[in-house]
Order: structure tokens, then sequence, then C-alpha cells
């Protein structure tokens, strides 16, 4: 196997090292889809349990056209990451809250969830199987994505007789390649969720309905949209994939998971990082206006991590906003990382060494 492409600052990996990875040019990761070895697919039917699931070849599955995730959409993900630290060590970040989250989800959507304990002992069984593709130290990290779709046939509106637990992965680089903060544009006509639906949960149905706005944002040379709450069209709720987060003095604020935006496991972390560095952090309503007079203002989930915006558009306003070495959202993006890479010891529980 030919050795990896490495840039020159890099050193080249020994032929003991080697081994331990997949064919993959890690310099020029992206965060696109690398597919690799293994998935786990576990099954439940109404009426029994989940089975205990196994590993099998990635590859494509067998699903009815009757099934209930395509015809009524009734399906879950989840997103998380495992990193390959400087000693060699695997490791996942929060996994359990991913389980916990799957578990709120499938309630709102009338499904039936594995346990958190089946589904972080799965995830660690896929990364474990998918090991060689977790990117060497810096390179990037190996992407997790839990499913959990109805596959049973159903002809009305109902709850699947089947459901299929998914995990596959994919190492990645960079969600936003540009090392230059996000440049977003506010939508005032589309609206990502409202009260009562399901914008507090991952479900499927959330993502391909912001796609237009997506797609014209993009065009006209923006990173990505950021959406406005339904009821009054005067607070900012959620970029299109991510939370987002505004500074003003000494204040961190942030939309509150109230049900239209989606509880992001980066957006907790981030919000106990920023108080354990002296600032105070609000979960409330944040209006358009707030946003455009905040000296700061950065995105968080778990493909970005965390991502200054340099600039919003509203209207015939663009703002400019502080990014750079001093701006608190690159020492918090430091702060993180070095926890999930395993450069600053682990003290607060949320990395799970799962090393072979």
């Amino acid at each position: 196997m030919a050795p990896c492409a490495h840039s020159s600052s890099s050193p080249l990996l020994t032929s003991k090292e080697e081994e331990k990875y997949a064919d993959v040019k890690w310099d020029e990761l992206e965060f696109a889809l690398v597919p690799t070895d293994y998935m786990y697919v576990a099954k439940y039917k109404q009426g029994e349990s989940f089975s205990e699931g196994e590993i099998v070849p990635y590859g494509d599955i067998s699903i009815s056209p009757c099934a209930g995730i395509l015809n009524y959409g009734q399906g879950l993900f989840e997103g998380l990451k495992a990193y390959r630290t400087e000693d060699g060590r695997i490791t996942l970040f929060r996994p359990e809250e991913n389980a916990l989250r799957m578990q709120i989800g499938a309630d709102r959507l009338c499904m039936t969830p594995p346990s958190p304990d089946q589904f972080v002992e799965a995830v660690k069984q896929t990364v474990l199987a998918n090991n060689k593709w977790v990117p060497p130290p810096g390179k990037g990290a190996l992407y997790i994505r839990p499913l959990l779709i109805g596959t049973g046939a159903i002809l009305g509106v109902a709850s699947a007789p089947e459901y299929t637990f998914l995990i596959y992965t994919s190492p990645v680089g960079n969600y936003h390649k540009a090392s230059s903060g996000l440049n977003l544009k506010v939508d005032d006509k589309h609206r990502r969720a409202h009260s009562g639906g399901t914008g507090g949960v991952k479900s499927c149905t959330n993502y391909s309905p912001v796609l237009k706005s997506l797609v014209e944002a993009k065009s006209s040379g923006f990173s990505d949209v950021l959406f406005l709450d339904a009821a009054t069209g005067k607070n900012i709720e959620e970029i299109s994939t991510c939370n987002i987060f505004i500074l003003k003095g000494n204040i961190v604020s942030t939309p509150p998971t109230s049900g239209t935006i989606l509880p992001g496991i980066t957006r907790k972390t981030i919000s106990e990082l920023a108080r354990d560095i002296g600032y105070q952090v609000q979960e409330r309503d944040v209006s358009i206006d707030e946003l455009l007079e905040a000296e700061e203002v950065f995105c968080t989930g778990t493909a970005m991590v965390l991502k200054a915006v340099d600039t919003v558009t509203f209207d015939d306003k663009n703002i400019k906003y502080k990014t750079g070495e001093e701006a608190l959202s690159t020492k918090l993006h430091l702060m993180l990382t070095n926890i999930q890479t395993g450069v600053v010891e682990n003290n607060k529980g949320w990395m799970v060494d799962i090393s072979s």
C-alpha cells in the first residue's frame, strides 16, 4: 500500500504506523463521504426487543418501498466523532449524550430506540471495526452516523412495525474548508421550525426543507443561512446545521432549547467551557437587533466543532464581527479541541477511551 500524502511540515509515518491506517490522503480530507469497511445493524419488531446487532460489511441495505422512512419520514439520525490521540488511543466525545438525544427524538416520532447502553456499545464496536479509518492525530476525525429508521412496511399513517438501527462511519476533515470566519445570510422568508413541531429533535425531515435557502445563499457567496423564529420573525434560531452564540461584554447568549432548535451537544459543551473561564451564559430569546449589535458571533456543532462568524447580512445591513487570535471563539475552540484530541487531561468525563 502506498504511503499517505503528507505536507512538508508533517513527519512521515513509519511503516509500522502505516499498517494502522487506511490508504487515505489525510491532508486532503474534507467533510465528505469516504466509505469505510464496516457498519452496524440491529433490528426491532413490535412486541419484541431490539436484536443484539452485528457488524457487517458496509454496503446498501434492502428496504420495502412502503417503509415508514420512505413514505412518512419516520427517521432520526445522530452525529458524533472518534479521535486518535498523540499516544495512539481512540476516543469518543460524549457518546452518551447522543444516545439520550435519540431516546427523546424517538419518543417524539413514536419510534422504539435502542437502549442508551446498546447505542454506546454499538458506536464503540463500529469504530473499532473501522479503526484504521480514524485519522492520524491532527488530521481530522472519524465521523459516526447512527440512524434509527422505520423500515417496516406501512400504508396508512402510523408507527412502522419494524425499525432498523444502523451506524456507518467516514473519516472527515473540516466542515468549512476556509480558514476565515463564516459569512451568514439571514433568511427572513423561510422558517426552519415552529413551536410544537420537530425542530427540537434530530429528525431526518428537518434538513431537506433548509436546502432551498442554503443553495440560494451559497450561490450568492454566503457560507450558510441563519433562520429566524416562526412566531415573530424577530429572534434568531439556528444555522442550517448548527447552533449560534453571540457575545457582548461578558455575556454569551444563545437561543433556548424550547422545542424549535436542536439541543446541540457541542452547544452544551461550549456553554460549560465559557462559564468555566468566567463568562455569563444565558439561554434566552436573542433578537435580530441584538445579533447586529454583538461583538462576536460563533456557531457550534459536531461537524464544524466551533466556527467564528465574520459577517452577517440582513436586508441591506452587513455587520462584521471580531475574529482572530484574541477572540473568545478562538479560545473556546482551542479548549474544546484540546480536550477532544487528548492534548489536555480529560477531567470532565467527556472522553471515552475505546482503544482495543
